[in-house]
């Protein structure tokens, strides 16, 4: 833990150092990151092979695959919600240590009250009738059960109608969509959008994958293989976290299909560039293309981005190589589930919340909300298959795999939330997006962007519509 806390010391040494050091090689590196970015621009695949489709259901492939799509209906039962307050009742509690709120993870105090409003004031029924507010439909798609919600838009006659697609990460769902579903689907603009929002294999009630290797790629190539179904030869894309990465290789395998794609988190390919950027971008942002507002985000860097990535990473590196140990825990206990997903929405939506008793956790949301995402998780059975996508993703080196080798060309917008795990400026996000439309940095949010702010996502969402749209 010394050695740790060394470490800390001398990178923040060096921070200073570098203050007296850069300027005097501000200009030398600045020429090199040009360069730089000049060879980098010439790299990167125009596209991905969409490839054969795979089996992810168990046993064999058959002949045949049924490519009917069925209603569905979210349910519940009276045994269900007694076994989860039996086992809630049953729960061990440790005690937090002292004035500790959330640095330490979940405070435990905090987590008796939300299990005492879990089991004597949530209304899980009342719930789940809300989940069937909007049509749910399920469709058999490499062997899965594939789940989606398909929302009509109330339009008029001189709006236009677009079709969009909706894909959720981790630890979210469908679920964290419904703010902004009402927001796309009812207004009074000239656009208006139809809305698919499927759950991800493993999550929810799509069915988990039963064989190794079911990744962002393959998850792409079914949710191709469902618009086409519904008969969408064109359409939009949204995503943030896992959603983000899967619509970015949707784009990356059918281009043609892809009007635009919207990103509320947003990756870059770690090039040298990145790192010349780095070391040169708070004293002579103009050379790398910062803004002001990239130096406020980005820097000190090693306080606010390699820090706190260590801080919150920790569950990466469990689910990105034995996942099914950890998932063993939370699957058991509906107490345990709700503290390792809690503690997320409570960090991810803004770091600061780690000094609070209550973790923050309704500054943005209502109990009821977070419950019900809990309840997906804990009715489904779904945290084990939700983990294991990390291990599947993370299995090879993410930045060797061809999706990271692998330019965006369809037109692209940026929605930049102030809170998000980790900034990503424009000009790094130029390294592979290459035809970006809008760059928005956004007021205020964080990570869960639909579920903490539906109408700035839904606003940024508009805007970039109505810029691609221009050219059709």
């Amino acid at each position: 833990m010394q050695q740790l806390l060394d470490l800390k010391e001398t990178f923040f040494a060096l921070d200073e150092i570098q203050q007296k050091l850069m300027i005097g090689s501000a200009l030398v590196a600045g020429g090199l990151s040009l360069f730089a970015y000049f060879l980098h621009k010439t790299k990167g695949r125009k596209h991905i092979p969409l490839g054969e489709e795979g089996w992810w259901g168990a046993g064999v492939k058959p002949l045949s695959e049924d490519i009917n799509v069925y209603n569905f209906k979210v349910e519940t039962s009276d045994e269900e919600i007694q076994d989860l307050y039996e086992r809630i009742d049953r729960a061990r509690f440790s005690d937090p240590l002292e004035d500790s709120a959330f640095h330490y993870g979940f405070n435990t105090t905090h987590l008796k009250k939300v299990v005492s409003y879990w089991k004597n004031e949530f209304d899980w029924k009342k719930q789940v009738d809300k989940l069937n507010t909007y049509q749910h439909y399920k469709t058999k798609i490499e062997g899965l059960d594939v789940h989606f919600i398909h929302v009509q838009p109330q339009c008029q006659a001189h709006q236009k109608v677009l079709p969009l697609m909706i894909v959720h990460g981790w630890p979210g769902c469908f679920y964290e969509f419904y703010k902004i579903i009402p927001l796309l689907t009812k207004t009074q603009d000239d656009i208006v959008f139809e809305v698919i929002c499927p759950s991800i294999p493993g999550y929810g009630y799509s069915e988990a994958p039963h064989k190794q290797g079911f990744n962002s790629l393959a998850a792409a190539r079914v949710f191709l293989t469902l618009m086409e179904r519904l008969g969408f030869s064109q359409f939009y894309l949204q995503g943030g976290d896992w959603g983000s990465l899967i619509t970015t290789n949707m784009a990356q395998m059918k281009p043609e299909c892809v009007k635009g794609l919207h990103l509320n988190m947003i990756t870059s390919k770690n090039s040298n560039m990145e790192l010349i950027s780095l070391v040169i971008g708070r004293y002579l942002p103009f050379l790398v293309g910062f803004t002001r507002e990239d130096v406020k985000r980005l820097f000190p860097f090693f306080e606010k981005v390699v820090w706190e990535i260590l801080r919150e990473s920790g569950y990466m590196h469990i689910q990105g190589t034995k996942p099914d140990t950890a998932g063993c825990g939370v699957n058991d206990s509906p107490v345990g589930l709700a503290a390792y997903l809690l503690e997320k929405f409570s960090t991810w939506t803004n770091f600061n919340n780690r000094g609070l008793e209550d973790g923050g956790l309704e500054r943005k949301y209502t109990l009821d909300e977070l419950l019900t995402v809990i309840m997906i998780y804990w009715s489904t059975g779904s945290i084990v298959s939700s983990m294991r996508f990390y291990k599947e993703n993370l299995s090879t080196n993410p930045n060797k795999r061809i999706d990271s080798l692998t330019n965006v060309f369809v037109p692209t917008g940026l929605a930049a939330f102030p809170n998000e795990l980790m900034h990503c400026p424009k000009s790094w996000a130029k390294q592979k997006y290459k035809n970006i439309y809008s760059y928005t940095y956004m007021p205020r949010g964080g990570h869960f962007a639909a579920f903490e702010e539906p109408q700035l996502l839904a606003d940024d969402i508009f805007s970039f519509v109505k810029k691609v749209e221009v050219q059709y």
